[in-house]
């Protein structure tokens, strides 16, 4: 008879294409065994009757601000948030670090301020800037997801945003390496002009800033990375696209053949541009809240599974930041990294009908095939035993008290969820359990799995191989935003 260190018994786990009432072991941090009735003991086991067993989720775009502004936020307490939300890994921005991460020696202090502290498990983006494009390699060669560059003003002095060429030179740079580039899209040249053009007249409320990033900017933005990344063979992912029109226009490019992907964030999908006058400063974000018809049609790209993957954009500052009545000068970001997957779970699975296996695949799955994180995303024998365990009709309202993250503040508070997370597992260690982390850091740095091949731009599964300084095996069987 088998003994393993964990089994969770007689939960509905939620598989790509199907659910089942089965039980789970757990041996060497890894998922060892899924059948129904399994023979065997554990060290702990979990009775699951009644909760729904989801791959542990994946944040692939959060702002931690760690080395340098951990008094925005920090790993300890930004990944604390996330394990409450059923988080057991996530992918770090270059920015809003001091420094940000754009060389080898920047990429290792915050390698070590997250091993430090993390609770969950990471991986960390490299950024692209007109000064550090002979760096790339480099960053490769620690192990980033890929290279992170803004084509709109970015709001901080150290992570500036990039001109054509240098994005241009960047993407044959990162084709070459086999390594995605990230791009927020907005034109630089529209909103800073609207921007201006605003604040010289003293038109400085929320529907002026809302005003001054019409949908134009991002659609024009778009369109142009898409064809930089069809010229170089760069493979390119836009974030937190905002509307329907712009999904659209990656699923075109990415059925003539562009290697591009695109990703929303949670607020895009329950929040509009009223709630952003009506909230204020807490739902400031760029590019903004749009209109309600935005709003439906980026649910009807997503139906259409044309959106790869949901992230938070976990984008926080401190409370002297977010507040006056210049909202151009009031930091832009939301912070939401512990809703994700309540909203999924409430405004897709319960109110839209969205399948569960469809929600896994958005906040989960899809984010680990895209970016290589193997192991990771799924609940077959052999990957890493992440696990997010849910009560699927429990219902909760959140309040300012429930927030992890250091600044607790978000434009979800008051908002009542159906769907809670009771406890979260990372690598078959409990470190989150109804309502309170039960667990030091267990965090380790997770490496793409993937290398450049002959033809840039095509990617392929490496290779297990050990990573980080702690030795984890992975292996296969105002405005940033």
């Amino acid at each position: 008879m088998s003994t393993y260190e964990l089994i969770v018994r007689r939960g509905t786990l939620v598989f790509a294409g199907d659910l089942e009432e089965v039980d789970l072991a757990v041996a060497d941090g890894r998922i060892a065994a899924i059948a129904s009735g399994l023979e065997g003991t554990a060290r702990e086991e979990i009775d699951a009757l009644g909760l729904h067993v989801f791959p542990g989720a994946i944040d692939a775009h959060a702002h931690f601000n760690e080395p340098g502004r951990t008094h925005w936020e920090g790993f300890e307490t930004g990944s604390r948030a996330l394990a409450a939300g059923g988080m057991t890994a996530y992918a770090e921005m270059p920015l809003n670090a001091y420094p940000p991460t754009t060389d080898a020696e920047s990429f290792d202090l915050k390698l070590a301020a997250a091993e430090a502290s993390s609770l969950v498990d990471f991986a960390l983006w490299g950024g692209i800037q007109s000064y550090n494009l002979d760096k790339l390699e480099e960053l490769a060669d620690r192990g980033v997801l890929g290279f992170k560059a803004f084509m709109s003003t970015s709001g901080t002095l150290d992570f500036q945003s990039v001109d054509d060429l240098t994005l241009y030179e960047g993407m044959e740079r990162a084709a070459k390496l086999g390594l995605p580039v990230l791009v927020h899209a907005e034109n630089k040249m529209i909103t800073d002009a609207l921007a201006n053009r605003a604040m010289s007249t003293v038109r400085t409320t929320m529907r002026d800033y809302l005003d001054s990033r019409p949908v134009v900017a991002e659609l024009e933005a778009i369109g142009r990375a898409i064809l930089f990344a069809e010229e170089t063979g760069c493979s390119l992912h836009i974030v937190h696209v905002s509307t329907g029109r712009g999904v659209a226009l990656v699923a075109e490019a990415r059925a003539r053949g562009v290697d591009v992907s695109c990703e929303t964030c949670a607020h895009y999908l329950v929040l509009t541009d009223e709630d952003a006058e009506a909230l204020g400063a807490v739902a400031k974000c760029a590019p903004p809240l749009r209109p309600r018809k935005d709003l439906e049609e980026l649910w009807g790209q997503l139906f259409g599974g044309n959106v790869e993957f949901v992230t938070s954009d976990h984008s926080p500052a401190p409370p002297e930041m977010k507040v006056g009545d210049d909202f151009f000068r009031i930091w832009g970001g939301i912070s939401g990294c512990q809703s994700l997957l309540n909203v999924m779970l409430d405004e897709g699975h319960h109110k839209r009908g969205l399948p569960l296996a469809r929600v896994a695949a958005l906040v989960s799955g899809n984010v680990a095939r895209r970016f290589g994180l193997v192991g990771k995303g799924r609940l077959e024998v052999g990957a890493d035993a992440d696990l997010a365990l849910v009560d699927l009709d429990a219902t909760s309202t959140l309040r300012q008290q429930d927030l992890l993250y250091r600044h607790k503040a978000s434009p979800f508070v008051g908002r009542t969820f159906r769907g809670s997370v009771v406890r979260t597992i990372v690598r078959g260690t409990t470190v989150f359990r109804e309502g309170k982390v039960v667990s030091e850091p267990v965090g380790r740095l997770v490496k793409p799995g993937r290398r450049a091949v002959a033809t840039p731009g095509v990617w392929q599964v490496g290779r297990p191989h050990t990573v980080g300084t702690r030795g984890v095996n992975i292996e296969q069987s105002g405005q940033p935003n």
